[in-house]
């Protein structure tokens, strides 16, 4: 796998449904707009073409103990993420001028093995480039991930939900975050967002995490945008298995796609709380 630049308590323990507030969800499948002769030869098995996305569902403050939480589902993977602190004191080794990013790993069964350690650097990685820092100095962020169910792509779903529990935490954010899976077939096609099965049937396949700017949750007029830049790029990159470098910028622009229809769909989930609520980015 590749890559590139870019005293906690269990997170079922206080899930309670009478907190639960779903956000609007992106149901069907979701067609991106490509039409190329690659996307159209692609058959899936649960009918969405190469460039669709499974339905997608986000529902924030759901656990009664966290400071902050949410689930994230891209179908039928789903991952809960909670929010402890800024509590006081920074880890071993962290900057003491600058608060600490920890990030906790919980499968849905048995123990954390090698995969989920990496995957908790690379959320580590990717959750400290989006926060402010600086903002709450010595003291540590610690983020739980609890996977409830696994149908493919689930370190981007386990971002995804892990951005939105920290917006409901009320941690400073440059920016949210959309992340989104890319996967090379045998034959050379890129599809988007695998399920579990074409993930193990596919050569290659890339983690891509963009910016959300954070022109698109603060409100117009907001003193927050004073002075705050347009957020371009990629965040992460990390990939699994041999392509191109052609394959991966194929990769990359599919990718970029989606992450504006992700992005949409975040804008409407945040419009969708109070008015204050939004001001907890930027």
């Amino acid at each position: 796998m590749g890559l590139f630049p870019l005293a906690v308590r269990p997170i079922l323990d206080s899930f309670e449904t009478s907190k639960q507030v779903p956000e609007p969800a992106l149901s069907g499948h979701e067609d991106l707009g490509f039409h190329s002769f690659a996307s159209m030869e692609i058959g899936r098995d649960d009918g969405r073409t190469a460039n669709q996305l499974r339905p997608l569902a986000c529902s924030r403050n759901i656990l009664n103990r966290a400071h902050g939480s949410a689930s994230w589902s891209q179908g039928d993977t789903k991952v809960l993420a909670a929010v402890y602190g800024p509590k006081a004191g920074t880890k071993k080794n962290e900057n003491p001028e600058k608060a600490c990013i920890e990030v906790i790993w919980k499968p849905k069964t048995g123990q954390i093995g090698k995969p989920e350690k990496e995957y908790e650097m690379i959320l580590k990685r990717t959750l400290k480039s989006i926060c402010l820092l600086n903002v709450n100095p010595n003291t540590t962020i610690s983020i739980i991930i609890q996977v409830v169910s696994d149908d493919g792509a689930l370190l981007p779903c386990a971002i995804n939900a892990a951005c939105a529990a920290l917006l409901d935490a009320a941690i400073p954010l440059k920016h949210l975050a959309v992340a989104i899976c890319c996967c090379l077939t045998e034959s050379g096609y890129v599809i988007l967002d695998p399920t579990k099965v074409e993930e193990q049937n596919m050569k290659a396949f890339a983690y891509l995490v963009f910016p959300n700017s954070v022109i698109s949750i603060i409100p117009e007029g907001s003193a927050h945008m004073e002075g705050e830049q347009m957020e371009h790029g990629i965040i992460t990159s990390v990939t699994h298995g041999v392509m191109s470098v052609d394959d991966y910028l194929h990769c990359l622009e599919r990718a970029q796609a989606a992450s504006a229809k992700m992005s949409a769909f975040l804008r409407r989930s945040l419009q969708s709380q109070a008015p204050n609520d939004l001001s907890k980015a930027g």
